[in-house]
């Protein structure tokens, strides 16, 4: 049951994939709550994913991007508000690709050539689709841009490698944009640090299920899940956090805060070395 929370507003959905995808979720909740949308993605995921179904389900046009691209982030924008009848309310930026984490190779013998395209792809296309916006004077007063990072953009994640990297100028990005846009327009510009999820682009990371499994016993209220994200999401886009910005928001149930917890304690089993003196 949706609340209207959307009723009246436009936006633009980057990312869903399939449906464990949180994008997807997101404009699954976006319909429900009364908003309009287009929907974007590469030419590539379109073709390997299911995006049309969701299309179908949410009646929103898909307009092919690379966010890379800033002819193809002014196509995309030009085209949704002409689409969609004005100026753009809220957009989700769930992107994110590193080859080098697909390929599993280590922190230590990085591809730079890969390593500079995941921080363009992860980090630098939402600078490039804020900037591109501002010019174009795309987004109405009071909009909101929201955008997925990881708090391993500051701590140390033995197999994130460089999408740490990627993930700290998304948040920078998300501070200094957001003050410039605030001044122009009073748009909002937020990241928010989900827990670890269970979606086809999480899976790619080595480890990524015991890491899973360890982040839901560390956390109070265990991991945020895709439709948790989707709620939270929502009030973010809504008019009910209209002076929230600049903000990296942990939603990840507690597990930024916490040190230990009883139930690892429970459930990790010293190695006898630890002993030894």
């Amino acid at each position: 049951m949706g609340y209207n929370l959307l009723k009246g507003k436009r936006g633009i959905i980057f990312g869903a994939l399939n449906d464990t995808s949180i994008a997807w979720k997101v404009a699954e909740m976006a319909y429900e709550e009364g908003a309009t949308f287009t929907l974007s993605n590469t030419a590539f995921a379109l073709r390997m994913g299911k995006i049309f179904e969701l299309s179908k389900q949410c009646h929103a046009e898909v307009i092919p991007a690379d966010v890379t691209s800033i002819k193809d982030l002014e196509h995309l924008l030009n085209k949704s508000q002409e689409i969609l009848g004005g100026k753009i309310d809220f957009i989700l930026h769930s992107v994110g690709m590193s080859k080098n984490v697909i390929k599993n190779r280590e922190y230590t013998d990085l591809n730079y050539e890969d390593f500079l395209k995941t921080i363009d792809i992860s980090g630098l296309s939402l600078h490039k689709l804020l900037q591109t916006a501002y010019k174009m004077d795309a987004l109405n007063k009071y909009g909101s841009v929201v955008t997925l990072t990881y708090i391993g953009a500051q701590k140390a994640f033995s197999t994130y490698s460089d999408m740490s990297q990627a993930k700290a100028v998304l948040e920078s990005i998300v501070r200094n944009f957001g003050y410039h846009y605030g001044i122009k327009n009073k748009v909002r510009i937020n990241s928010v640090s989900q827990s670890p999820t269970m979606s086809s682009a999480a899976k790619i990371v080595n480890g990524f299920d015991s890491f899973y499994c360890f982040a839901g016993k560390m956390s109070p209220l265990g991991n945020a899940t895709a439709e948790d994200f989707a709620n939270y999401c929502i009030t973010l886009f809504s008019d009910l956090t209209k002076k929230v910005t600049m903000q990296n928001l942990f939603h990840d149930g507690g597990f930024s805060s916490m040190g230990i917890s009883n139930d690892v304690l429970l459930n990790y089993k010293p190695d006898p070395d630890c002993f030894k003196v």
